[in-house]
């Protein structure tokens, strides 16, 4: 049976969206941890394995979440593909981190906690739903905020900041109503 684009819409809104989100909460909580107790050099390497390792983590999720993300036996959806389209677009802006990085090390957490937080926006319009709108534009003054605040720390702060957005995304999601 063929959906249309607004059924598939639906469908796709109505999903619960833990895993990926606990995922991100967990490495983002992780990377605070590291740039609490560890060097910068390994703050650093943190970042990078653990925003890398988010999706590989948001599926091994999905299957206690009830999401099952790997699940063959779900009818195709456009808005999975669009959603993998928009994590494909958050891994590219490391384009934009990686040269920045290379003149300043701790551009780091600023330049992926911003960039792979915009994901959220497009996710927004999706569901038709403000909390991936809060999540990104929360997210980006918050983490450019304490970038600026507090430049001897930026490996502590804005990691436990973007957990902190995280809690409160997981709290709007798991309050939202669903679409009919």
């Amino acid at each position: 049976m063929n959906r249309t684009l607004e059924e598939q819409r639906i469908e796709f809104a109505n999903q619960k969206f833990l895993a990926t989100p606990l995922a991100g909460l967990f490495v983002w909580t992780i990377i605070g941890l590291v740039g609490l107790f560890f060097s910068d050099f390994m703050a650093v390497w943190a970042i990078f394995i653990g925003t890398g390792s988010i999706v590989y983590l948001g599926l091994f999720l999905s299957k206690f979440t009830g999401e099952n993300f790997l699940d063959k036996t779900k009818p195709k959806n456009e808005f999975d593909t669009l959603f993998l389209y928009t994590a494909g677009q958050a891994i590219l802006v490391y384009s934009i981190a990686i040269p920045f990085f290379l003149l300043d090390y701790t551009s780091l957490p600023m330049s992926v906690g911003i960039l792979t937080g915009l994901m959220w926006l497009p996710f927004s319009w999706i569901i038709k739903h403000w909390c991936g709108i809060f999540h990104t534009l929360t997210r980006t003054v918050l983490v450019l905020a304490l970038w600026y605040l507090f430049p001897e720390h930026r490996f502590v702060a804005i990691p436990f900041s973007i957990v902190l957005i995280y809690l409160i995304t997981l709290f709007i999601l798991s309050k939202r109503p669903r679409i009919e």
